[in-house]
Order: C-alpha cells, then structure tokens, then sequence
C-alpha cells in the first residue's frame, strides 16, 4: 500500500505521521514545492521511526511526481491556508489551480489512484476534481465532514464531561461555517441521546461551536489547525487501504441522493478498497433538510466561481 501526501506543511505532515504509526502503508511518500522541504520532513518523522515503533517507510520529493507512481491512495493538502479573518471561500482562486495541476500530475503517474481532497473550500475543490478528471466518481473524496464531526464529538464530551469513546454524532452539509449541519437530534451518549443529559440550549451552543471550530483555532493559532485534520485524513486513508467498510461523512458527488444533485457537501458514505462503496441517505427531519438545502445553496454559489463546468 503506497501513500502519496502532496503539501508536506503542518496538515500534510502530521497526516503521514498518523498513517506511519498505525502502521499499516508500506510507503507514505510526502511531495513539496519547497526546495528540500518535504524532504527533511520526511527524514525527521523516519527518525521517530525505532522510538514509535512502524515499519513504513516514509520519502520526500521536491515536485518530482515520477516519484509518487503507483500510488494507491494521494491525499491533496497543498494550497494557501486560512489566516484569521478569511473564509475558506476566499481561498479559491490561488487553490483551484493548484489542485487542478496536483490532480493532473497525480493522475499521470497513478491513474488508478484514489484522491482524499483536503485543499480549501474543499467541497468546491473535491468538485474542480470530479469536472477536470476522468477518474470514477467513487474515487473522489473530500475529507471535511469527518474533521467536522470529531469536533462535534470533542463539543458533545466536553459538555457531557465524559470520554470521547462514549460519543457518537456526525455533521453533514458543506465544510463551512456557515455550512455544517450538525446532526444534533441523533447524537448519543451510549446509544442514548445527547437530549436526555443536555439541555436544548447547551445542545444549540454546541452545534454553533461546532461550525465555528475551525475559524475558532485559526484565530488561535494564527494559521489553519493541523492535528485533528491530519487525523481525519489518516482514517479515512486507513478506511480505505485496510477495507473497513467504516462509515464517515465525506464530500461526495451526488447525483440525486438527499434531492440534491452535480455538487459535492458532506453525506455519511461506506469507505473501503473501493473508495466511496455507499451514499447513505439518512432519514431527516424537515428542519435538517431545510438546513442541508441551504448548505447545498452556499456551495453551488461557491462552485460558480470556477472557471470549469
């Protein structure tokens, strides 16, 4: 199982690092545009390698792809990050072209790779991808909507004062803060919902703080959060090249599921040696759809922006 990480930054580097531990790639190969860059990331992190105790062998490249050939799974997390203050939307001129080349020069030397799309607005990003590849859509994969819901689960235990074990919940919707829908009336303690232990205005505060979370830790940080993405991205990674048949809300393309069609937000979707083996369609209520369908309205005004259809 070989791994390719184009952007060797913070999220790029703790994702390889994450996939590295649990040792279950062969290969993880990071590529950089900076001289080096990926490079000394990759030898730092084979470093840890004797003291953590994995086998996969980590490479770096500056922007020679010949080196990521045969890539099983390519994970894009190369573009501008956030700064405090910016939307991710504001990110899509300088990111649209740079996702467009890295998929073009993935594709060339792994045509039969599947793409974990990180880069912001990453919902439009996962959508350039599916209109200027000839990859099946199954393969095509934004990663926002399992970031999303480990901060909604790290809200729901924080509140509850108890183990994010014990914690069960998803958003859905785009990966915006205006966007994410958390799905607050199905989240559980124990398969018992979160309703019976929180009051309606502690759950209501937890979903605003969920949509929030990433604007939250950029004003923090001063720069995009790195952890918890790096995290997601090595689930869904590992999903997929052991075949858990795990179930993860995605940016996936739909084609009518949730009355929605020919754009890319967050549904619960089976991911496995496949890529996307399922869409599950979740029953919601009306507010949810309510909320889903003006999610779905933010993305498509934001998929206008690009210069392809």
């Amino acid at each position: 199982m070989k791994v390719t990480i184009v952007g060797a930054g913070a999220v790029g580097a703790s994702c390889a690092e994450y996939i590295a531990i649990k040792n279950f790639a062969s290969e993880v190969v990071l590529i950089d545009i900076k001289e080096d860059y990926a490079e000394g990331k990759a030898m730092d992190l084979m470093q840890t390698a004797s003291l953590l105790g994995f086998d996969t062998k980590i490479t770096g490249s500056t922007n020679d792809y010949s080196k990521t050939a045969n890539s099983d799974i390519a994970v894009i997390t190369s573009g501008v990050p956030r700064k405090p203050g910016m939307t991710r939307e504001e990110l899509i001129g300088i990111n649209a072209d740079i996702v467009k080349s890295v998929s073009e020069s993935l594709l060339e030397h792994s045509p039969n790779v599947t793409l974990i799309v990180v880069s912001n607005p990453m919902d439009t990003m996962t959508y350039l991808v599916h209109k200027t590849t000839k990859l099946p859509k199954n393969k095509i994969i934004g990663m926002g909507g399992a970031l999303d819901s480990a901060r909604f689960k790290y809200r729901i235990s924080e509140a509850l004062d108890c183990p994010s074990s014990d914690v069960d919940g998803m958003v859905i919707g785009g990966h915006s803060d205006t966007g994410m829908v958390p799905l607050t009336r199905l989240a559980t303690r124990n398969s018992v919902p979160v309703s019976e232990f929180l009051s309606e205005d502690r759950i209501n505060q937890i979903s605003e703080d969920t949509k929030v979370g990433g604007a939250t830790l950029t004003k923090m940080l001063g720069t995009s959060a790195w952890y918890a993405p790096g995290a997601a991205v090595s689930s869904l990674v590992q999903a997929i090249a052991c075949d858990q048949k795990k179930m993860f809300p995605c940016s996936a393309l739909l084609e009518g599921e949730y009355g929605l069609n020919d754009l890319c937000i967050g549904v619960p979707v089976i991911l496995g040696k496949d890529g996307i083996e399922k869409i599950v369609e979740v029953e919601l209520d009306e507010a949810e759809k309510a909320k889903l369908k003006e999610s779905a309205s933010g993305v498509s005004k934001t998929n206008d922006l690009l210069e392809v259809k």
